[in-house]
């Protein structure tokens, strides 16, 4: 019996040891509010992550940023930078903690934070009292920030 799960663990698994996914709380940042850990510890996919940046329901990067290698997609955004090059503007480690939380690298930006689950400003509080309690999901998943990384890092 032995044998076989483990012949059924390797085939699943390729042999490969499978890293813990780092969950929104746990996120570290350097000091330059970067962060160098993989957050799902498997390697990111640049076709996924043009999917999940022109997506409205997912990333919808597209929206704030104009991206030229997705110019297939509609309305392009002018509220952030322009993204043609932002792999050689910014290494690995900046664009996942601009994607967890853009907050720890620049203080006033409107770019949302898409790994995050709590501190939120919920007016429903103030106002309806039908604000959601709790932690709310992160906007993506930790794969997805892999993803959209690998992406970027093709804009060279």
């Amino acid at each position: 019996m032995k044998l076989t799960s483990l012949t059924l663990a390797v085939a699943m698994f390729g042999g490969a040891a499978v890293a813990a996914e780092v969950g929104p709380r746990e996120v570290q940042f350097n000091e330059d509010g970067g962060v160098e850990a993989s957050l799902s510890g498997m390697p990111g996919d640049p076709a996924k992550g043009a999917v999940v940046m022109a997506t409205k329901s997912m990333g919808n990067c597209v929206a704030c940023h104009a991206v030229t290698a997705l110019s297939d997609t509609p309305f392009h955004g002018e509220v952030g930078p322009e993204l043609d090059g932002a792999g050689d503007r910014w290494d690995e480690a900046a664009l996942r903690g601009l994607l967890v939380n853009p907050k720890m690298m620049f203080e006033g930006t409107v770019m949302p934070a898409f790994y995050v689950i709590d501190g939120f400003t919920r007016p429903g509080d103030a106002y309806t009292g039908k604000a959601a309690q709790g932690d709310l999901d992160p906007l993506l998943s930790a794969q997805d920030i892999e993803d959209v990384v690998a992406f970027l890092m093709t804009l060279k």
